[in-house]
């Protein structure tokens, strides 16, 4: 699992907010391209990757995976040099202050700020700050010099490093989901042949309406198509058990429903199944919450069976997400599991 680790951390740090997904997309490609055997990039940005298989199998499989991450847009440069901003994806306005960014091409570093808490009321200092009275501080004197380092439309992404935390846990930006394109990429780079043909795709966009994965299974109308994941673990002190919704250790999550999917039952047991068969740690996700790239390739074309299998993940949609290295060992098994399983899974409808 080293190598995959090391592919988790080398995806982390690459800038790739919703919309600007290019440089994650050419580090996939060149980790990949000589382990399929035909890959494309669509119009919106997908990369399409297709493997053969030892055999062809009845059920056209596809995994897929966000290569995005959340983050924030540029929107107007005050008079003072500051620059305005609009959140891009779902972001807690609480964790935003202090933080560090990189914007644009040239990845110029800016602090997030806002009013002092001295000049704040008591009723402020209680409430959380509306993002659009929040700024990014880049150091410039005024508008003319922050104009020729940053232009509104220039994205940001939040800055903060790799480290492994008590030897068995990761932390990073950008896990949610450069954690499950590197499972996907440890697939294809596999020595030994896929047990089927499976098709893999790196999507864009899914933290802003997950329309990358619409238009990637519209061209591929996969039968099954699995979702690589991250998803909430709230496994903290303090926390209700029915509140935990996951536990990081505990192996991957398997979603029954969220808000976006009711996801296929048949699928969902399978996973359990051959979890108990293979040995291998499994769990639900005992909360109806959240939602993924699901939703579209459920619904693109004519329909296709769909199953999320997720990383447990603490602190989503930050700069510091936590997940736990013998979860991705246990994922990127039961994987293996599925497509082994999938190939000939008849279709009980």
């Amino acid at each position: 699992m080293s190598e995959i680790i090391g592919l988790i951390k080398k995806l982390g740090e690459i800038p790739g907010v919703s919309g600007h997904e290019g440089a994650v997309r050419d580090e996939i490609t060149a980790l990949t391209k000589d382990s399929c055997d035909s890959y494309e990039v669509d119009a919106l940005g997908n990369l399409l990757i297709f493997k053969k298989g030892a055999k062809r199998p009845e059920n056209r499989i596809m995994l897929s995976a966000h290569m995005d991450e959340v983050g924030l847009i540029v929107t107007h440069i005050e008079e003072d040099g500051l620059l305005r901003f609009a959140p891009v994806g779902g972001l807690d306005p609480r964790m935003l202050y202090g933080k560090v960014v990189e914007i644009g091409p040239a990845r110029l570093p800016g602090v997030i700020g806002g009013r002092a808490m001295h000049h704040l009321t008591d009723k402020e200092r209680e409430t959380v700050p509306e993002i659009e009275k929040l700024l990014i501080d880049v150091g410039a004197a005024d508008r003319h010099e922050a104009e020729k380092h940053v232009t509104p439309g220039d994205r940001a992404v939040f800055s903060g490093p790799f480290l492994e935390l008590g030897g068995n846990y990761i932390m990073g930006k950008a896990l949610d989901d450069r954690a499950g394109c590197a499972l996907l990429i440890g697939l294809l780079r596999k020595k030994e042949p896929l047990p089927y043909d499976c098709h893999f795709v790196f999507t864009v966009q899914e933290e802003t309406g997950c329309t990358g994965a619409l238009t990637a299974a519209y061209a591929i109308r996969p039968d099954i198509g699995i979702i690589v994941e991250t998803t909430t673990g709230a496994d903290l002190p303090g926390t209700t058990p029915e509140q935990k919704i996951c536990r990081l250790g505990e192996g991957p999550v398997v979603t029954f429903m969220d808000k976006g999917t009711v996801y296929d039952k048949e699928l969902y047991d399978l996973a359990f199944s051959l979890a108990k068969r293979k040995g291998l740690k499994c769990q639900t996700k005992s909360a109806v919450a959240g939602g993924n790239e699901s939703r579209s390739v459920q619904t693109a074309g004519s329909g296709a069976r769909v199953m999320a299998v997720s990383l447990p993940c603490r602190y989503l949609h930050s700069p510091s997400l936590v997940i736990h290295k013998d979860d991705v060992e246990e994922t990127y098994k039961l994987l293996e599991a599925l497509i082994e399983e999938l190939g000939f899974y008849p279709n009980s409808r």
